[in-house]
């Protein structure tokens, strides 16, 4: 792929971007969230058009590629969100739409068990045939789908994090396949922000970095440390938003807290105090402050909030004090056939001692009362919520919890989906929530957002805390490297 380039109304997503990939290598393609590596692949599989540039594959070149030339080439992409169909066998899956059938039509299903015992075989992976693919683990789903390309005869494989959700021993026997199939020239693109894994299967690398091409080269010739920096750069950070502030006593506490995702996690946060979730996309972050909501169920360990211990539904949580913004806010936050003022006073209605009475003289006065507080821009407050900016709807559901005066907010991605303006201002709504005495602990991707309102970071990697950085340790090249595991304690 050469001088590659893609706007979208505008935007640039890719810049003039070079990939090369060898018969019978597997490259590293690497780059933070939003540096353009999905867009990239989508070009490459001919799901969008490039605004320019080339592709040649196998000594073809391809002007306008399509999703089926690009199949028939021999390219498979297995995607992070698998594509399995659980409610048929491994069999079925392997020749879905490819079914083998005798002369008046019917499939000859001992024939494509037969073949598809033969293809695991081969590949050393143990998975019956005749089983349901609901039945399956993820590990041999990720390897189903890595098997149904084979039998497509791939000659490039796209595999975009394919060890998110599986053991050490799983990561080994994967590695030992690719490297089986490296060897019978087969090629792959491995898409992680692993960077052991990286170090251990990857045979060169290309680095992409807001929609350009930074680097390339062999995996032998680099090391972690400058990888990092290829992948973060220099960014200008703007810490004026920061201000330190006196903290109080401690207000909540995590004893050995596990769950799904996470496990044996121990934290103490003050009162006014301002405390960072980050890590890679699936680290146990989100799945951790869920469950402090009472959104996912904790299997082990203690929560307590004022030094209570807190257990139960979620409405049990938010009566203790504890509030959340969820990553998701259209999924999970918003109503959308309600009017803002309803959006508004959820919370309370679920918490109010007067349920199931509304006091709608109540509700007006205390939502004008946050509007005024949270600088929400809006119209009339019997409007739709879908008449508001993300930014908006976004502080129209912190106003929701301030209005129930919850002392914990657990805010998970808060900026998402919002403009440049509206983040400005919700990090200076934190750092107020703070001054106010409220506990704030926020989950981010962005260090950047993390440098600007945080007192500490906190750094997971699969599932635990690997590294706790003071507000003035927090660099994106240090947490990145702890985020991918590149550096231990």
């Amino acid at each position: 792929m050469n001088h590659v380039t893609k706007t979208f109304g505008g935007a640039h997503a890719l810049t003039d971007v070079h990939l090369s990939v060898e018969a019978g290598e597997i490259h590293a393609l690497l780059g933070e969230n939003g540096a353009g590596k999905s867009t990239l692949m989508n070009i490459l599989t001919g799901v969008i058009p490039a605004d320019s540039g080339t592709i040649v594959f196998d000594g073809k070149e391809y002007s306008e590629p399509t999703i089926q030339q690009m199949e028939k080439a021999g390219i498979a992409f297995v995607h992070q969100e698998l594509n399995v169909i659980n409610d048929l066998t491994v069999a079925d899956n392997i020749f879905l739409c490819r079914e083998l059938r005798n002369k008046i039509g019917l499939i000859r299903q001992h024939e494509q068990v037969a073949r598809a015992r033969e293809l695991f075989e081969s590949l050393g992976v143990d998975i019956e045939p005749t089983a349901m693919v609901s039945d399956l683990k993820t590990s041999e789903k990720q390897l189903l789908e890595i098997c149904r390309a084979l039998y497509e005869d791939a000659k490039l494989l796209i595999l975009d994090e394919p060890t998110t959700a599986l053991s050490n021993d799983e990561i080994d026997h994967l590695f030992e396949i690719l490297r089986r199939l490296k060897e019978q020239g087969k090629s792959f693109i491995f898409i992680s922000h692993k960077m052991p894994e990286i170090f251990a299967i990857a045979d060169r690398y290309t680095v992409m970095r807001n929609g350009e091409f930074i680097s390339s080269g062999y995996i032998k010739d680099t090391n972690p440390h400058d990888i990092t920096s290829d992948l973060v750069g220099k960014q200008y950070v703007d810490e004026d938003v920061y201000k330190s502030r006196p903290l109080g006593d401690t207000i909540l506490e995590l004893k050995h807290y596990t769950g799904t995702g996470f496990e044996d996690i121990n934290l103490e946060v003050k009162k006014g105090e301002i405390i960072a979730f980050t890590g890679l996309a699936g680290c146990g972050a989100s799945e951790l402050m869920q469950t402090m909501f009472g959104a996912l169920p904790y299997e082990g360990g203690e929560m307590h909030v004022n030094g209570r211990k807190l257990e139960g539904s979620i409405v049990s949580f938010m009566k203790n004090s504890v509030a959340m913004l969820p990553a998701n806010r259209k999924e999970n936050s918003v109503v959308p056939d309600m009017e803002i003022i309803e959006n508004f006073s959820l919370a309370e209605q679920s918490t109010s001692r007067n349920k199931p009475f509304i006091n709608p003289k109540l509700e007006l006065s205390r939502y004008n009362e946050q509007k005024d507080s949270l600088h929400i821009k809006a119209g009339s407050p019997y409007d739709n919520i879908g008449s508001l900016s993300g930014g908006n709807q976004q502080k129209v559901f912190l106003g929701r919890w301030m209005n129930i005066g919850a002392d914990v907010l657990l805010f998970d991605n808060p900026t998402q989906g919002v403009d440049v303006g509206a983040k400005e201002e919700i990090y200076k709504l934190i750092l107020q929530f703070a001054q106010d005495g409220k506990t704030v602990i926020i989950n981010t991707l962005e260090i950047p957002e993390i440098q600007k309102v945080a007192d500490r970071c906190i750094v997971f990697y699969e599932g635990r805390i690997v590294k706790v950085f003071d507000h003035s340790e927090v660099n994106e090249h240090d947490v990145m490297l702890y985020s991918t595991n590149a550096i231990q304690d």
